[in-house]
């Protein structure tokens, strides 16, 4: 699976997002077709390479001939709707743009459809959104993955007057993902670059396991201490496309001194809290305790949740937690006729080839009471009119 690695040496935004990817292969002249795709007059791609500390990077800039109008949310979907993109890029813009008005109606308390996105919604972003999307179809790329996001500090101006560094809708936007904050007076992930990879990534953290391809160098528009760079790993994980790899958070914690009864409770509360899956494994602990493992996958943005459950129910006085990647095969849901009744069944494919069927116990049941037949027949005859 043909996967991109973002490495946010110096931060992100959308023009070093747009400078890394055409470090790393993107055509200029798909680039530098966006403004014409979106129906944008008087708008043009520049590109050069500029050094950056010690970093040679791909510097880009969106160029106007004239003075742009900042656009409403409703306005820019529009555009992006009726755009000349692939399809797969015509959604991921979209829903990128979708999250940015999202954020700023939040921030400033007004309908997602009255927002004025004033610099989201200016030219700059449009091109940097659409040309990402575009430059990631255009690539190959299958998954996407970034590092934690290095925060500044801080005050800014902007269109609303002086806001404070990280801005509101970067925090906003980051909801769920890895940050850390940097001792550095300055911008260093803008809301556009904050939402694009926040909204593309699937996971956070470390760059997995890749067969390297290429390496490329996005540069920023100002000179830092560090080098204001983005630097992107582009390669294939040895996934099939069909397999979906997705970070996730796992937390775990022993336990030696609880009732029994209290696990089936304990998972309720786990689930309702967010978990994707709880289990329990029997151990055994020093001076021969027994004792049960509780382990809790789930989304990163829902970790803090699941800790508050375990430390509130009074299960444990530790947790551990880190990131996991899970490998999985995409399941559908069909439905099949028996000479019992239709039930549901979940299929699993690899390689384009159907590898498992998972019948429906809920509706196996139903059918094996309903007919008055052992319930291994039911299953049986779900797997002979499984196509």
């Amino acid at each position: 699976m043909k996967t991109i690695y973002f490495d946010l040496i110096g931060g992100a935004s959308g023009d070093m997002i747009l400078g890394a990817l055409l470090d790393v292969g993107l055509p200029e002249a798909v680039l530098q077709s966006v403004p014409a795709r979106l129906g944008l007059e008087g708008v043009r791609i520049a590109s050069a390479r500029a050094m950056k500390g010690a970093i040679s990077a791909v510097q880009v800039t969106v160029e106007t001939a004239e003075q742009q109008p900042h656009r409403h949310l409703t306005d820019i979907l529009a555009r992006v709707r009726d755009a000349d993109l692939p399809e797969p890029a015509r959604e991921a813009a979209q829903r990128i743009f979708q999250r940015l008005g999202e954020a700023e109606a939040t921030i400033h308390n007004q309908p997602v459809e009255h927002v004025h996105l004033h610099e989201v919604g200016g030219v700059d972003a449009m091109v940097d959104i659409a040309g990402a999307a575009l430059g990631l179809h255009e690539l190959g790329v299958a998954r996407v993955m970034a590092s934690p996001f290095p925060l500044g500090q801080g005050m800014t101006r902007s269109m609303h007057g002086p806001i404070p560094v990280p801005a509101p809708a970067t925090l906003a936007l980051l909801r769920g993902a890895p940050v850390r904050q940097r001792d550095v007076d300055q911008e260093l992930v803008t809301p556009t670059g904050a939402a694009i990879l926040s909204t593309l990534a699937t996971g956070f953290g470390a760059c997995p396991p890749l067969t390297l391809e290429a390496v490329g160098y996005g540069a920023g528009q100002r000179d830092a201490p560090t080098p204001n760079v983005l630097r992107v790993w582009l390669g294939d994980d040895g996934a099939g496309d069909d397999v979906e790899v997705r970070q996730l958070t796992m937390l775990e914690t022993n336990i030696d001194d609880a009732n029994p009864q209290v696990y089936d409770y304990l998972m309720d509360r786990l689930f309702e809290a967010g978990a994707l899956d709880v289990t329990l494994t029997p151990l055994v602990m020093k001076k021969g305790r027994p004792a049960v493992l509780l382990s809790v996958l789930a989304e990163p943005g829902s970790a803090a949740a699941l800790r508050a459950v375990l430390f509130r129910e009074g299960v444990t006085l530790g947790v551990r937690e880190g990131m996991v990647a899970r490998w999985c095969l995409p399941r559908e849901v069909a439905q099949v006729e028996t000479p019992y009744g239709t039930v549901r069944v979940k299929l699993a494919r690899f390689g384009g080839a159907l590898v498992r069927a998972f019948p429906e116990y809920d509706d196996c049941r139903a059918a094996a009471l309903a007919a008055g037949v052992p319930l291994a027949a039911v299953y049986q005859a779900v797997r002979e009119s499984v196509p």
